[in-house]
């Protein structure tokens, strides 16, 4: 799956004239570029900020969640969240939103070895538990986060039946069987939405300790065994043994919902997997393997 084509080129002139009309005390910081993502471009800015801007109008609205409610949930969660420190609105010629937000230290998970993992289980299922607390009427809707299984059962057995993956037979055979377990029945809980490993960044000298959660932009409400995904697409075995043994602590976890959430982590291995990034293939390559295992 080919990365989408951006609707605005967001270019280092750009943000430097937005920031000279919006936000000139942070003009003169310089400005590099970091990332260019599926809905945003990101700049470093000076040696403590970033900018982030989204690239394709679906994006504009997700920004503006993030500016609505990531101060209140980072109150919560026991872990550092990228909490707009200043925001921008549309000029210069560019269309929407745009935030700035703190610079975090630190590596992506995705980068560790498998094994050393480990060590975040605890942790993440800290922020997880924290996290998924009932979610107002008016939090951010997203159809694609946080829905009923049966919403997406036809697509991913579509991929499934379609594309080249590994012991595609099991995993089709693997999807029908969780897609079945019953919906969640309780109410919509807050979801980080996209609960990978490229989403959470770690300390880098020594042993590694989560050092922040990032792109909020799926932010949602809904089934928590959408992030619970998590579980199969960073760990291996002990791990995720780790991981739900610290949820355990906060509320029990329902063998039901523990199906969903392998389900979803299907779901997002075999989407990952089928990208034209190196690294998100990787990343979908280790969810498959896990939730086969």
């Amino acid at each position: 799956m080919n990365t989408p084509a951006a609707d605005v080129d967001v270019t280092v002139p750009l943000v430097e004239r937005l920031l000279r009309q919006q936000h000139p005390d942070l003009a003169r910081l310089p400005l590099v570029p970091l990332a260019s993502g599926w809905d945003n471009t990101i700049l470093r800015l000076g040696g403590h900020l970033t900018v982030r801007l989204p690239r394709r109008e679906s994006a504009a609205a997700l920004v503006l969640n993030e500016q609505r409610w990531l101060g209140r949930i980072a109150a919560r969660v026991g872990v550092a969240l990228p909490v707009p420190v200043r925001t921008g609105v549309p000029g210069c010629g560019y269309p929407w939103h745009w935030s700035v937000n703190r610079w975090f230290e630190g590596r992506t998970a995705a980068a560790l070895p498998v094994p050393e993992r480990r060590r975040l289980a605890r942790p993440l299922a800290g922020f997880a538990a924290r996290m998924h607390v009932p979610a107002p009427g008016d939090a951010p809707a997203n159809p694609f986060r946080g829905v009923p299984l049966a919403a997406r059962y036809a697509l991913v057995r579509e991929r499934l039946a379609a594309g080249p993956f590994p012991r595609a037979g099991e995993l089709l055979s693997l999807w029908e069987r969780l897609a079945a377990a019953p919906a969640w029945p309780g109410p919509p809980l807050w979801l980080h939405g996209d609960l990978h490993p490229a989403n959470i960044l770690v300390t880098s000298g020594g042993a590694p300790e989560p050092a922040a959660v990032l792109d909020f932009g799926d932010l949602t409400s809904g089934d928590p065994a959408t992030d619970l995904a998590v579980a199969w697409l960073l760990f291996d075995a002990p791990g995720r043994a780790a991981f739900r043994a610290r949820l355990e602590e906060f509320s029990p976890v329902d063998p039901h919902t523990w199906d969903r959430a392998r389900a979803w982590a299907l779901l997002f291995g075999s989407l990952l997997y089928a990208s034209d990034d190196a690294s998100s293939a990787s990343a979908g390559a280790h969810a498959l393997e896990q939730v086969l295992s």
